[in-house]
């Protein structure tokens, strides 16, 4: 199949375990067992909150601090990324487009669907509670509605004690 005919399959990731492990799962079900022939072009997306937005604060010092907290939301970005690389390597899979995306992860990752016209969106879920979702709105629910394409909710299975 050449390059050209293949559908884009978008994987946001952040850095929590929902979200790695959603990427490994899409691997192995859409990568690995078609070797380098899948059906689909990757693209491995992270959204970087903006440093504003993480620190949620205004008024005096917010400008000193600012620079401080976008270089550690850089740092984090660069290791989700990193680590989504080791992932990919590891299951041999590496034609791979790796993108970081500043802003709110709603709209980052609907952004990259229409910028690449992707066919699938893969998120993990947070299995957050009904409380701490109403309060956090979940990513997955606003992706599903909003984004232009197909959303796939990857979740990790619970473990029986």
């Amino acid at each position: 199949m050449a390059a050209a005919e293949k559908q884009v399959m978008v994987v946001g990731v952040d850095d929590s375990e929902h979200s790695l492990y959603a990427l490994g799962w899409t691997l192995d079900h859409f990568f690995v067992p078609f070797a380098s022939n899948s059906p689909f072009n990757l693209v491995v997306v992270h959204a970087k909150p903006t440093a504003a937005s993480a620190v949620g604060l205004a008024g005096p010092g917010a400008a000193e601090v600012l620079p401080f907290v976008d270089a550690d939301l850089k740092r984090i970005a660069a290791r989700v990324i990193e680590k989504t690389k080791e992932i990919c390597m590891s299951k041999s899979v590496d034609d791979v487009i790796y993108e970081v995306g500043e802003g709110d992860a709603r709209n980052v990752l609907c952004e990259t669907v229409e910028k690449h016209h992707a066919s699938i969106l893969v998120v993990g879920s947070h299995g957050y509670g009904a409380i701490k979702r109403a309060v956090l709105g979940s990513v997955s629910d606003y992706c599903s509605h909003h984004a232009h394409c197909s959303v796939m909710i990857v979740k990790k299975p619970k473990i029986k004690h």
